[in-house]
């Protein structure tokens, strides 16, 4: 992990660790009722997290959409799994969503990209 993906991978941790160390129920309770959604259960992980995707681009949340990508290359989609949960966000969420889906294909392909071939 390089560039984007590891400054939001970082940010992400640090500020949860500093979100969740504060004494609050409520809001420890909501992370944990996150968490425990994208859990498997009737839907498999790579379902739950597909539609964690497409709500987060009709959302326009760049940050869930990233975090989303990143569950959904763990979770082993292919690209043209990925183009397809794209073309849904994109018709329910109209063109709105096409800077956030330009963002979402660059955070992909950074993920996805081979390692650097080590220097002679």
């Amino acid at each position: 992990m390089s560039g984007r993906s590891a400054q939001f991978s970082a940010f992400r941790q640090r500020m949860n660790d500093r979100i969740l160390n504060h004494d609050n129920q409520v809001v420890r309770r909501f992370f944990a009722l996150d968490t425990q959604t994208y859990k498997p259960g009737a839907l498999d992980v790579r379902t739950k997290e597909m539609l964690g995707l497409v709500a987060s681009l009709v959302l326009r949340c760049d940050d869930c959409i990233s975090y989303h990508v990143a569950q959904c290359v763990e979770a082993g989609l292919s690209e043209d799994e990925f183009f397809e949960v794209f073309g849904v966000g994109l018709v329910v969420g109209g063109s709105i969503v096409i800077p956030h889906l330009r963002r979402a294909v660059d955070f992909l392909d950074e993920l996805t990209a081979p390692p650097p071939a080590p220097a002679d």
